[in-house]
């Protein structure tokens, strides 16, 4: 039998048996600091990136805690998107499903763009486990079809990306329906001012739980940069993808059109594409999702809304078409790909617009290799800022030079001459030391 460190947990039984099925080994940081915090009952803020684990950080305490002789909803789980809340709720089927018979634990999954009434027919039962959508919990609630009342968990999970897409009201709706000594855990990778309010009123002295972002980005993925050089963008994209041959690719852009416009552009190469981003209809976007789960696409055209609600396996290569306004999507973004051990590529095509938020990145930890594409291989080339190096190198050796020449006490003819010619013997020797180093 598979040995797991997730055995000092003191999990039961069928929790310890799913975990090995799942093959995990060994926690993961967010695992590691969240998981003691909510066997003790405290409630906590887990701040990080996305691929750090944190959905096992919750499910497996929360399954752990959960009565299966009670007939009521004990845990409340929210996501602000369909994909993602039933990614979290397929989750917890594969370490449900291995309860013992007498003790059976349900979950149900409610979200927008299903039938409601088919729903609440459903409800007749109380599911011991609710994962869903904000707006669609809360519809349920007033509806009295769903019970909250008893419930001992209340988990949002990607807050920041809830109180983006506005969905922090209809939790703060269901939320003060619930009991007063609810165990909430919210995990977010950043904490806006606009949320500490709601946090405030709901958690007493939460435990706060912060795993760096540099930890959580770029372990084992490849940085590479690619200059556009006035050459066109999206045929460079082409290219790329081509060069690159993915297991599945993720193309990145900034807004819904730009998204269109490129997946268009390499259809009408021949690019059999996926596109998701928030214009898509739900029943489009569950079609999508299942042809990339069914790997009928090599290569995906999204916004951000696929960086951080949708969570897709097997992606092997990121590519920015643009880099993000807030460079914070770009480890959610970078983050896709690199899971669960594995190693990944990102690629950016920059422009010379783009230096000033490489140069951040990079004070955020990121190493980058400039490369490009010639006649359809990846090559090396030099660092982007290379002459601005070069530049500084030679204006640090004309002052250390004039330095080194000395000006004659008394000023003879052809002085000036004598002067420059010193200089330039100096300058030439540094250059030599510099070019054998």
């Amino acid at each position: 039998m598979n040995d797991t460190k997730f055995e000092k947990y003191r999990f039961q039984p069928f929790i310890i048996e799913a975990v090995r099925e799942l093959g995990f080994y060994e926690p993961t940081e967010i695992q590691e600091r969240i998981i003691p915090v909510i066997l003790k009952g405290v409630s906590a803020i887990g701040q990080s990136q996305t691929g750090t684990g944190k959905t096992h950080a919750y499910i497996l305490p929360v399954i752990e805690g959960i009565d299966p002789s009670k007939n009521e909803v004990q845990a409340v789980i929210t996501a602000p998107t369909r994909e993602l809340a039933n990614q979290i709720y397929q989750e917890i089927l594969k370490i449900t499903e291995f309860a013992p018979e007498s003790g059976k634990i349900t979950a149900r999954c409610f979200v927008g763009g299903t039938d409601k009434q088919r729903m609440i027919d459903k409800l007749k039962t109380q599911p011991h486990i609710v994962v869903g959508t904000p707006g669609r919990i809360n519809d349920l609630v007033k509806e009295q079809a769903l019970n909250l009342h008893k419930a001992s968990f209340l988990i949002v999970d990607e807050a920041d990306l809830m109180l983006d897409m506005g969905f922090i009201h209809d939790v703060d709706q269901f939320a003060a329906r619930m009991p007063e000594k609810l165990q909430m855990l919210v995990f977010s990778a950043t904490i806006p001012e606009k949320l500490k309010p709601f946090l405030k009123k709901y958690m007493e002295n939460p435990k706060y739980i912060q795993i760096d972002p540099s930890q959580a980005a770029a372990q084992n993925i490849e940085h590479l940069i690619m200059p556009t050089r006035h050459r066109n963008k999206t045929s460079l994209i082409h290219s790329a993808l081509t060069a690159f041959n993915p297991y599945l690719a993720i193309v990145f852009t900034n807004t819904k059109k730009k998204a269109d416009e490129v997946a268009d552009a390499l259809l009408a190469q021949g690019v059999k594409v996926g596109r998701i981003h928030g214009d898509l209809n739900p029943r489009e976007r569950k079609r999508v999702m299942k042809q990339v789960k069914d790997l009928e696409f090599q290569y995906i055209v999204a916004t951000d809304l696929a960086a951080r609600g949708i969570d897709i396996e097997g992606v092997s290569h990121i590519i920015n078409y643009e880099l993000p306004p807030d460079l914070d999507f770009y480890i959610h973004r970078v983050g896709r790909t690199a899971r669960a051990g594995q190693s990944g590529i990102a690629l950016t095509v920059y422009e010379t617009s783009d230096e000033d938020a490489l140069n951040r990145l990079e004070k955020m930890g990121i190493t980058f290799k400039s490369v490009d594409i010639q006649k359809g291989e990846w090559v090396e080339i030099g660092e982007r800022n290379k002459r601005k190096k070069r530049k500084k190198q030679d204006d640090e050796t004309d002052a250390r030079a004039q330095s080194l020449v000395r000006k004659p006490a008394k000023v003879k003819p052809g002085y000036k001459k004598k002067m420059q010619a010193d200089i330039k013997k100096i300058k030439k020797r540094a250059r030599r030391l510099q070019n054998r180093k």
